[in-house]
C-alpha cells in the first residue's frame, strides 16, 4: 500500500468518527435536547454555543491524530536523511534498510542502494586502474632513467646533449613522483595500506624537519625558525609522519618568496599535538582554499608556474592525518602569511 493511500484510509477514518460525535451532539442539542422542558428554555444561539464548544473535542482530537500520522509517516523519511548523510567516499558498501511495506519510500530506499552498488563499483574500477597504471608505469620510467642516465655519461656525449638529458630527467623524475603519489593514494582508498603505530616523540620528527628546511631555504636565501617545540608523544608511524612534515616542509620553502621566513612550532594543546607551519609566500585566494586537499589541485597558477609540484602533495598529507585520527587546515592571507595546521591526538598514558 502507497503512503498516499494508506494517509487517505486513516484521514478518512478520523474524519468519519469526528463527523458522527458532530452530528450526534448536533442531534442531541437540536432535536432530543428539545423535548424536554430544561431544553425547550434554551435559545437558538445557546445551544449551538454549546455544539461548538462540544465540537472542539473531537476536532481537536481529529488534528493531534492527523500530526501524530504525519509524524510517523515521515519518521522512515528522517532516519533514511540520517543514515544517508553518513555515507561518504569510504563506506559505498553500506546500504540502507528497507521497510519491505512496498510503498514510496521503500521502493526510494531500493533505488538508492543501486545506485550506492552502481557508484561503489564504478569508484572501484577507477582505484583499481589508477593503481594498475600507476604500478605498470614504474618499470619504463625506470628504464628510461636508467638509459638518459647512460647517455649522460658516455664520454660521446656533448655538453649540449648533456643539458638536454639533464632536462628530460628531471621530467621523469617528476613523472616518478607522480605515479609513487597515485599509487600512494590508490592502495589507501582501497584500503591497503597499513599503518605501523606506536607511541613516537613527535618533537624529534619537527626538528629533524626544522634541520631539513635550514638546508633546503638556502638557495632562496630563507630564514627558518622553530619557534616552539615542547615535548609531545602521539602514537603514530613513523615514516608516514615523516613524510608528512616533508611534505609541509617542501611546500612552505617551494611557494615563498626570495629572503622569506618560515616558522615551525609544536606545542601541546589540549588532549592534542598540534604542529604548524608558516611561510611569507604570495598566499591563497580564498576561494581556493576548500579545494587545496583535492588531487592535482594547486594554488592560484599566476604564481607558481615556476614551482615543481604534482598537486598530490596536500592530499597525501590529508590522508596521513586522517589515518591518525587528527585534522589538518590551512589558513592564508594573500601577499602576507600562510599557516598549515595539523592537529594529532596524544599518546594516551
Amino acid at each position: 500500500m502507497t503512503i498516499r493511500t494508506r494517509l487517505g484510509w486513516w484521514f478518512a477514518a478520523l474524519l468519519t468518527a469526528a463527523m458522527v460525535v458532530v452530528v450526534g451532539m448536533s442531534y442531541y442539542e437540536l432535536v432530543a435536547e428539545v423535548d424536554t422542558p430544561e431544553g425547550a428554555n434554551e435559545p437558538l444561539w445557546w445551544r449551538l454555543g454549546e455544539i461548538v464548544l462540544r465540537s472542539a473535542i473531537p476536532l481537536s482530537l481529529l488534528g493531534f491524530g492527523a500530526w501524530w500520522l504525519l509524524r510517523r509517516s515521515l519518521l522512515p523519511i528522517t532516519t533514511l536523511t540520517e543514515k544517508a548523510e553518513r555515507i561518504n567516499i569510504h563506506n559505498l558498501s553500506e546500504r540502507l534498510p528497507r521497510s519491505g511495506s512496498g510503498d514510496e519510500l521503500d521502493r526510494l530506499t531500493e533505488v538508492f542502494n543501486a545506485m550506492m552498488t552502481r557508484l561503489d563499483h564504478s569508484f572501484r574500477g577507477i582505484r583499481d586502474f589508477t593503481l594498475s597504471a600507476s604500478h605498470e608505469l614504474k618499470t619504463p620510467l625506470a628504464v628510461l632513467h636508467g638509459e638518459i642516465e647512460t647517455a649522460m655519461n658516455d664520454p660521446a656525449t656533448t655538453p649540449a646533449q648533456r643539458e638536454a638529458y639533464g632536462s628530460q630527467l628531471d621530467e621523469i623524475q617528476r613523472l616518478t613522483k607522480i605515479v609513487d603519489g597515485l599509487t600512494l593514494l590508490a592502495k589507501a582508498d582501497a584500503g591497503k595500506l597499513n599503518l605501523v603505530q606506536a607511541p613516537l616523540p613527535l618533537d624529534e620528527l619537527v626538528r629533524d624537519s626544522f634541520a631539513d628546511a635550514q638546508i633546503l631555504a638556502q638557495s632562496g636565501q630563507i630564514a627558518v625558525t622553530l619557534d616552539v617545540c615542547e615535548a609531545v608523544v602521539v602514537r603514530g608511524d613513523r615514516h608516514r609522519l615523516r613524510q608528512l612534515l616533508l611534505n609541509l616542509t617542501d611546500n612552505a620553502i617551494k611557494y615563498n618568496r626570495p629572503q622569506g621566513r618560515v616558522a615551525f612550532a609544536l606545542k601541546r594543546n589540549g588532549d592534542t599535538a598540534e604542529f604548524t607551519i608558516t611561510n611569507t609566500g604570495p598566499g591563497i585566494p580564498a576561494a581556493l582554499l576548500p579545494h587545496l586537499f583535492e588531487r592535482f589541485r594547486r594554488g592560484d597558477s599566476s604564481h607558481n608556474q615556476q614551482v615543481e609540484g604534482s598537486g598530490l602533495g596536500l592530499s597525501i598529507a590529508q590522508w596521513i592525518v586522517n589515518a591518525h585520527g587528527g585534522e589538518i587546515q590551512i589558513s592564508s592571507e594573500p601577499g602576507a602569511l600562510t599557516t598549515v595546521s595539523v592537529r594529532l591526538p596524544l599518546q594516551g598514558d
